[in-house]
């Protein structure tokens, strides 16, 4: 049974920069895409970012494309999202999750994860 725990979160400034990280044990994941969401209070999780199981090809939500940036590192079977110029609207708790659908090389549906993460909390300070 897979786990995934995600860590970097915190308290940044607006135009700031965090990477938050996503640990898998207990399983690889390396043949499965990974993707970022996030909640914010009162609202639904929506989706981040998506990376496929090679990395060689990534998708993003609108309101994060050119400054976010998700990667993966096999070797390390750690999942990263690199965050730039965070906003106040940024704020969430940020959730890693995998895929159980090799069918779909992006998923942007919850629906398509099998695997979360417990999430991190990130604040942007206006």
């Amino acid at each position: 049974q897979g786990q995934l725990a995600e860590s970097g979160g915190g308290l940044v400034q607006a135009g700031g920069s965090l990477r938050l990280s996503c640990a898998a044990s207990g399983r690889t994941f390396t043949r499965d895409a990974m993707g970022w969401f996030r909640q914010a209070p009162g609202k639904e999780r929506e989706f981040v970012a998506a990376i496929t199981w090679s990395g060689g090809d990534t998708n993003y939500a609108d309101s994060v494309k050119g400054r976010f940036t998700i990667s993966r590192d096999h070797a390390k079977n750690t999942l990263y999202l690199q965050m730039h110029r965070l906003k106040p609207q940024d704020t969430a708790v940020y959730y890693c999750a995998a895929s159980y659908r090799p069918d779909v090389a992006l998923p942007i549906l919850p629906s398509l994860y099998g695997y979360w993460g417990q999430g991190t909390q990130v604040t942007v300070s206006s």
